[in-house]
């Protein structure tokens, strides 16, 4: 691959007790976009082709392509190799073998796509674009928990939106970190999301020792979204990396 990116995957490497966060975007070049499909499975690829818009078609690709690109530099193989199977909830993880310890997840929001991984830890990553359109007494009503929401009601006006999408993204993130989906009801769990508050699990249900094997970041990939990171155990580093540009960021 010769992606038009200052991003050397020939020496990427990622290392015990890492995670990385990658950050791209949707405003990439034709060519990088057509690379990025290539390396694509054929039934990607149908996946692909198969949503109505172009923007949808375009977040699959990159998303998809990207991973590939960077599971494969990890493992020094080709990216149209690698092979994924699902579990009962659509989650992908590569077949037993050489990357099989490898543990990564992929969200998306607006123009902005987030790409984490790390080696034998269950990981969940979301990333929200902040809106103003929505709806966010009755969101909270219906997903947080009763802790949660009792806090977040009581916040004043002007900070209940930040609250609002710090507490979505947290809890999104630990969902998906355990594989479970809404499968598991968001309301038997607890996080913090407050200002000033570090972000972490705060009560979990009906295992309350559950809440000992989870560690939370609240990453800030870019002015106007939100973010948060779920991994599994301690003791491990987060580097945050731009793939388009080759920056680090926090």
């Amino acid at each position: 691959m010769h992606l038009d990116r200052p991003i050397d995957l020939c020496n990427y490497a990622l290392q015990e007790n890492e995670v990385h966060i990658w950050r791209t975007g949707l405003d990439i070049a034709q060519s990088d976009l057509v690379e990025l499909r290539q390396v694509l499975s054929p039934h990607e690829q149908e996946r692909v082709d198969r949503f109505h818009f172009e923007a949808d078609r375009r977040r699959c690709a990159i998303g998809r392509g990207t991973l590939r690109l960077l599971l494969g530099a990890v493992l020094k193989q080709p990216a149209s190799k690698l092979q994924f199977e699902y579990d009962d909830f659509g989650k992908p993880h590569l077949i037993q073998g050489k990357g099989s310890r490898l543990r990564f997840n992929v969200s998306h929001s607006g123009g902005l796509i987030l790409l984490a991984i790390t080696i034998g830890r269950m990981i969940g990553v979301d990333v929200e674009m902040v809106r103003t359109d929505l709806d966010l007494g009755g969101i909270a009503a219906r997903f947080f928990s009763v802790n949660e929401y009792t806090s977040w009601a009581s916040l004043a006006d002007d900070v209940k939106h930040e609250a609002f999408f710090a507490c979505w993204t947290r809890k999104e993130a630990y969902l998906k970190a355990r594989g479970a989906g809404l499968s598991m009801a968001t309301g038997q769990f607890d996080v913090s999301f407050l200002s000033g508050e570090a972000p972490q699990l705060l009560e979990t249900r009906p295992d309350p020792d559950d809440v000992l094997r989870w560690s939370l970041r609240a990453p800030r990939p870019e002015p106007g979204y939100a973010a948060a990171l779920a991994v599994e155990g301690s003791g491990w580093t987060l580097k945050c990396l731009d793939f388009q540009h080759g920056a680090v960021w926090e």
